[in-house]
């Protein structure tokens, strides 16, 4: 089982779902940058359930900074960061012990390890090890901030209900920070929350279209070809459980599209490059263009519902109907927002550091010493 990404800021995820702790190791990181536990306790609670719109099991994500800290500060070793599970129910997995969940990992985890994985939650493979993520993201999302590189995103379209885009991003970008609910309109969230409570009602589920913008990325980051961005953004993104599709740019739109319009026309402008149409998403030859880094990300509908599926019994080989019982959500793209800004954050730290070293993300002065 491999759970590491990237080559030299590396990211490292452990634990379970129903298991006692899980946790994220962040090694490859530069030292000297500040490390806020206030900072890593908003971004948590961005991804945390609340209402009718979210699971009842809510965690306390009481996270303890085990290594790679001191006086707030990164030393330079790798960071781990631990958080405890607490509010357990495996009770609601031991009754349907056996049966395989439709669309989660269940069986294709019982194919590749034999019976031996931790099946409670769907173990190694739910959606609760992303609090790790998000936590030692906080820490790639920071000392890219201080870089001048910022990350947003936002609920773009769910069950027919559309957001609108992005207009001043960086004000955009301030508004999604502090929105747990994350759109740029209030009326559409409040639609589409309505959309999720009454599927909630009905033991359904619904899924999400989201999109991100990075801002402050310097053009002649990435690699032709294997470890293109967009390779690497869309390697981590994926990483993501419920995320089944990724498109920058214009992505599908380019269906619809001539060269002549798809195409990004160029001006100089005050000394610098001016792109008069970003449907290239701040990327040609997979190495950036220093235009917005732009993505839409496809998240499926959590495939824990309350109504009646067929399946299997992994160990009897026969076919049986499943009940599914336990506390889920209706919906996760809200909470799985911040997790694509994490995964992203630490993509971003992994290429910059490769183009211009590890210390690129060091504080000012801190390289020189």
């Amino acid at each position: 089982m491999k759970n590491s990404f990237g080559t030299s800021v590396i990211t490292t995820i452990f634990g379970e779902s129903h298991g006692d702790h899980i946790g994220a190791v962040l090694d490859g990181i530069a030292p000297g940058i500040p490390v806020s536990s206030e900072v890593i306790e908003k971004y948590l609670s961005l991804r945390r359930p609340y209402g009718n719109i979210s699971t009842k099991r809510v965690e306390k994500d009481e996270f303890i900074i085990a290594s790679g800290v001191m006086n707030g500060k990164t030393t330079g070793a790798p960071i781990m960061v631990m958080i405890p599970n607490e509010d357990l129910r495996a009770r609601d997995y031991s009754e349907n012990f056996g049966l395989a969940r439709p669309s989660h990992a269940d069986y294709a985890a019982h194919e590749k390890y034999h019976g031996f994985e931790d099946y409670r939650g769907g173990g190694h493979f739910s959606g609760r090890i992303t609090a790790a993520l998000v936590a030692v993201g906080a820490i790639a999302l920071s000392a890219l901030e201080a870089k001048g590189i910022r990350i947003g995103t936002h609920i773009k379209e769910l069950a027919g209900v559309c957001d609108r885009g992005f207009g001043d991003v960086q004000g955009d970008i301030d508004v999604l920070s502090s929105r747990a609910f994350p759109v740029l309109s209030e009326e559409a969230g409040e639609k589409m929350r309505n959309e999720i409570e009454k599927l909630a009602e009905q033991g359904d589920s619904v899924g999400a279209l989201l999109e991100s913008v990075v801002t402050g990325v310097p053009a002649g980051v990435g690699e032709p070809f294997f470890d293109s961005v967009e390779s690497v953004l869309g390697h981590a993104i994926f990483s993501i459980p419920a995320v089944k599709g990724i498109m920058f740019g214009a992505g599908w739109d380019f269906l619809s599209m001539r060269g002549s319009e798809a195409n990004d026309g160029m001006r100089i402008d005050m000394g610098g490059v001016r792109f008069l149409s970003n449907n290239s998403g701040g990327a040609c030859g997979g190495i950036t263009t220093g235009a917005d880094i732009t993505f839409k990300t496809v998240i499926k509908p959590t495939p824990s519902i309350y109504t009646e599926q067929e399946t299997i019994d992994i160990y009897k080989r026969e076919n049986k109907t499943l009940q599914i019982a336990g506390r889920h959500d209706p919906c996760i793209a809200h909470r799985a927002r911040i997790a694509v800004d994490a995964v992203t954050a630490l993509a971003l730290c992994d290429l910059l550091a490769l183009r211009y070293g590890t210390d690129y993300l060091a504080p000012d002065g801190c390289a020189e010493k």
